[in-house]
């Protein structure tokens, strides 16, 4: 966390006069809380048409306690993102260059298969959710997006972002204490960030 820290002190001095004298925006992704997801996000304008985001979630829940089942989506995912915007910043389209990465430990949940393995023949993703996979995953994206005003302080926002993630995450047999099977190390293109977001904005 201390490194994307820096970056984003290290870009606002890079604007002097300009990202403390501009519009700051306080941010939370819908589409993540439906996954049980706590989430905030904050964007500052740098310049004109220029933007950098900063988002991130934490889940440090377990859905389901059981031996039989140990259900859980606990990870936690940082994503910084630098963001152009064709009329001007936090109004109408932008097109984004993030990066990302998260820790994790799963079991028993199902991820939708919306990548591609560029470490398997067949493309498969590989990960079985009848196991528990733990371990830590990073990448990078374009992303293309449009905020709507709604009003003086708030605006709605939709972005979509694809690129490469490399993963790598020990799997054991999904029960508590369960065994270690074998460790995967994956190259995947795919969705690299989703959202639709609540933004209020600071004056």
């Amino acid at each position: 966390m201390k490194k994307y820290l820096i970056i984003v002190v290290l870009l606002v001095m890079a604007f002097p006069g300009s990202a403390l004298a501009q519009k700051v925006a306080l941010k939370t992704n819908f589409l993540y809380w439906a996954t049980t997801t706590p989430n905030a996000g904050v964007e500052v304008r740098l310049a004109d048409r220029y933007t950098f985001n900063l988002e991130g979630g934490y889940n440090p829940f377990t859905l389901d306690g059981s031996n039989e089942t140990n259900k859980k989506l606990k990870h936690f995912l940082v994503t910084p993102e630098v963001r152009y915007w064709f009329c001007e910043a936090f109004n109408g389209h932008f097109i984004g260059i993030h990066g990302n990465y998260s820790q994790f430990n799963v079991s028993a949940v199902e991820i939708p298969d919306v990548f591609y393995s560029l470490s398997s023949p067949s493309g498969m993703t590989g990960m079985d959710k009848n196991s528990r996979n733990e371990g830590w995953a990073a990448g990078a994206g374009i992303s293309y997006g449009y905020q709507w005003i709604l009003g003086k302080r708030l605006n709605l926002e939709a972005t979509l972002g694809l690129g490469y993630w490399y993963t790598d995450y020990d799997e054991f047999d999904n029960r508590k204490c369960g065994m270690f099977q074998q460790t995967h190390s994956r190259h995947l293109l795919g969705i690299t960030k989703c959202g639709v977001s609540l933004i209020y904005l600071i004056k």
